[in-house]
């Protein structure tokens, strides 16, 4: 992945032509959504730690500038320079897994036109896929009521470096571990797993397969029960075993990876019960996602952890995060930014001009209410203490009043400066924890699987005036 050929082709077209015409011209690019993934009302921005690190160490090396040399498209002066190329600018964000929406800068990126351009299509890629599936854990955390998930997705992830991210991306959003090992040692994620039904397919009887099992690992066995006959043999071989480890002083567990899993986990639960077991735990499996998850436990079943394999490392019915990377300000030859913006006959598309900061705006009981676009230089148009105006981004009619309760809060800050990064990566269990305490300064109406409340997010009194100043200009050219 540090291989600068991480890009789109145009990129590079684009960059010989900056390093052409416009070799020292500097650039201001954001990273933004344009709507959340899975019909929800909140996202979770994933993938930072890589992208930088990524950034960090993004060169050419010598294969990669014969590849292109043998396209015979760019020139040779040129490619000597890709050949030296290291990205070199600054790169402000949001910290890894805050809660986010559309159309706010999640990255803001300033340097060389060349090498902004150079880093778009690995910025996204990185970016759009583990904020897509930290989204899609943190639907399915919420829906478990907050319970114990377990991540099984790396036979059906999209190749192993998919899988790796997914993993990394699941724990941020609430998975509790991974089955995937590889994760486990490069990240530090916990790593979980039950029993094959291989494996009792391989004794004579499920009983001895799980008598077996349990002599190896006798610490909290789990037993899949699902081989043959779920009710009829599986549970009933559970508990024949399971009295033996009661008799040692320990607990243990079953697991449904098919059927009706609703169904079956409240009858072993009876069973579980009447035969002395009631800490016995209940784990399901089945392809299962936030909306399957979220009617189980609405109508009480009584299961201790979710095991999500394909909805979630996958996104299941969502393919991919809306992200996009575009320019906002270009450098004249006085050293000023100019804003620049992206017309377009739909309004969603019409980009917001300038550089600019988010601030999250909270109550006093630290409710977020809102997030505001303003341009990086106008801080006092979101300040505390006063009544401000702030509109919608469409720079229509539409706008609230603020009465300036609360401490509004700086969402982007420097990550990277001079191409080095400048702030120090957090853990996993960390970025995990912020998830969740960043989900609790939402009202629940957000958060809601269908049909969520949209969450305001809005520009200053300023910067609605220069998107509309733009937007005349350019009418006025046409």
């Amino acid at each position: 992945m540090h291989s600068a050929l991480v890009t789109d082709f145009y990129s590079l077209t684009m960059a010989q032509g900056y390093w052409l015409r416009h070799p020292g011209q500097e650039a201001v690019f954001e990273m933004f959504f344009r709507r959340q993934p899975f019909g929800g009302g909140f996202s979770v921005f994933a993938g930072l730690e890589p992208l930088l690190e990524t950034l960090k160490d993004v060169s050419f090396s010598s294969g990669d500038i014969a590849y292109l040399e043998s396209l015979n498209f760019f020139q040779k002066p040129f490619l000597d320079y890709l050949a030296d190329f290291r990205f070199s600018g600054k790169l402000w964000s949001l910290d890894e897994g805050e809660i986010v929406f559309p159309q706010e800068p999640l990255i803001r990126v300033q340097g060389s036109l060349i090498e902004c351009q150079i880093i778009e299509g690995m910025l996204l890629n990185i970016i759009n896929f583990q904020s897509l599936i930290a989204t899609k854990s943190a639907r399915v955390w919420l829906a478990s009521n907050k319970g114990s998930i377990m991540e099984f997705g790396l036979r059906r992830a999209q190749g192993p470096d998919g899988a790796l991210s997914a993993s990394r991306a699941a724990y941020i959003g609430g998975a509790g571990g991974t089955s995937n090992v590889l994760a486990g040692k490069e990240y530090g994620i916990p790593v979980m797993g039950t029993m094959a039904h291989s494996w009792v397919m391989s004794y004579a009887s499920e009983e001895e397969a799980f008598r077996a099992y349990a002599g190896i690992y006798p610490e909290h066995p789990v037993f899949l029960i699902d081989t043959y006959d779920t009710l009829k043999s599986g549970i009933r071989n559970a508990v024949k075993v399971g009295k033996q480890l009661a008799a040692e002083g320990k607990n243990f567990g079953v697991r449904l990876d098919s059927g009706d899993v609703h169904y079956l986990s409240v009858e072993v639960r009876k069973i579980l019960d009447a035969e002395g077991f009631p800490k016995a735990t209940i784990a399901v499996s089945n392809d299962l996602d936030e909306s399957i998850i979220k009617t189980m436990t609405a109508a009480g079943a009584p299961v201790d952890s979710w095991g999500v394999g394909t909805q979630l490392v996958t996104g299941g019915s969502e393919a991919s995060f809306t992200g996009v990377y575009k320019l906002t300000a270009t450098q004249d030859p006085g050293g000023e930014f100019i804003p620049a913006m992206k017309f377009s006959d739909n309004p969603e598309k019409t980009t917001n001009p300038g550089i600019k900061q988010v601030w999250r705006v909270k109550d006093n009981q630290g409710r977020a209410l809102a997030d505001i676009m303003a341009l990086d230089n106008a801080h006092d148009e979101v300040g505390a203490g006063s009544r401000h105006t702030f509109w919608h981004p469409s720079g229509d009619y539409r706008h609230f009043y603020w009465d300036g309760e609360g401490r509004p809060e700086a969402m982007l800050s420097l990550k990277m400066e001079g191409g080095k990064i400048c702030h120090s990566h957090p853990s996993l269990a960390f970025i995990k924890e912020k998830v969740r305490a960043g989900l609790e300064c939402f009202d629940n109406s957000y958060k809601r699987a269908l049909n969520p409340h949209i969450y305001k997010v809005s520009v200053t009194g300023h910067l609605r005036n220069l998107k509309l100043e733009l937007i005349k200009n350019h009418l006025g050219d046409l």
